[in-house]
């Protein structure tokens, strides 16, 4: 089994956005974050049990609808035809959030409010149908959790985006430490880091006149962000299944170089 020329590319691509998600939190990411954890310690506790469980059932509301609208798993295919197939379906999305955060931006504040569950609902979705396309099924529990994992990743700061990295470089050994049907999962990091991250794009959204044009290039942006992460997380897997599969054909008396992926 021999490496294609496009996996090389994306091997490559790969390694420098591992680079990028294993990079130590600089001095102003560690200011940021002391600063938005000492905001969010001035908050009662009830509204951050009460957000918590709003996103919480936000989330799993939306991951429960798509599950049953996802198209079927992408078995056979190669690495360029699924991620040809990948990046339309991030153009796709890319433009629905584009033009959903221009209407509501210029919908005024109580529009603009609605935006935060319409892009949520977008983001995850596309992570569904990203997931297809790359040959894993959305019904399986651990693979929801995946794309949770993933959502995280893009949306945190550098902090804790180095933790969810490793838990992701490692998943196939961290899944067997899930129990058969659930597991816990940091709802209230989750939705204090994903605040955190969007606030000031969101908040700038709610401007008059300008909230339009903010809306349409900050839901833009954000979901090529996670496109890209959805994209590079899920080669991750792909490339470390070819690697386990080629040193099996090679065999045990002709050494192959292995790849990192940690």
């Amino acid at each position: 089994m021999t490496t294609t020329p496009y996996e090389q590319q994306a091997y490559a691509e790969l390694q420098a956005w591992q680079k990028r998600m294993q990079r130590p939190p600089s001095w102003l990411n560690r200011l940021t974050h002391r600063v938005q954890t000492r905001l969010n310690g001035l908050l009662p506790e009830r509204v951050h049990q009460a957000v918590t469980a709003t996103i919480k059932h936000m989330v799993r509301g939306v991951l429960a609808g798509s599950t049953y609208i996802t198209r079927r798993p992408l078995l056979v295919a190669s690495l360029q035809e699924r991620e040809t197939l990948v990046e339309r379906r991030i153009r796709y999305y890319r433009h629905a959030a584009t033009v959903e955060g221009a209407a509501t931006g210029a919908g005024g504040f109580l529009l603009g409010l609605a935006d935060f569950p319409l892009l949520l609902g977008i983001k995850l979705k596309l992570l569904f149908d990203i997931a297809a396309l790359y040959g894993h099924d959305v019904r399986v529990y651990p693979e929801r959790l995946y794309l949770l994992y993933i959502f995280q990743l893009t949306f945190s700061s550098q902090h804790t985006r180095t933790v969810v990295y490793r838990r992701l470089a490692n998943w196939d050994a961290y899944v067997k430490t899930l129990p058969p049907t659930a597991a816990e999962f940091d709802w209230r990091t989750f939705q204090q880091e994903y605040r955190d991250y969007i606030d000031l794009a969101k908040l700038a959204q709610l401007l008059p006149v300008v909230g339009a044009a903010v809306g349409a290039v900050a839901n833009y942006q954000l979901l090529e962000q996670l496109g890209k992460t959805a994209r590079n997380c899920y080669r991750l897997r792909w490339l470390g299944k070819q690697q386990i599969e080629r040193m099996a054909s090679v065999g045990k008396d002709q050494p192959t170089r292995r790849l990192q992926f940690d």
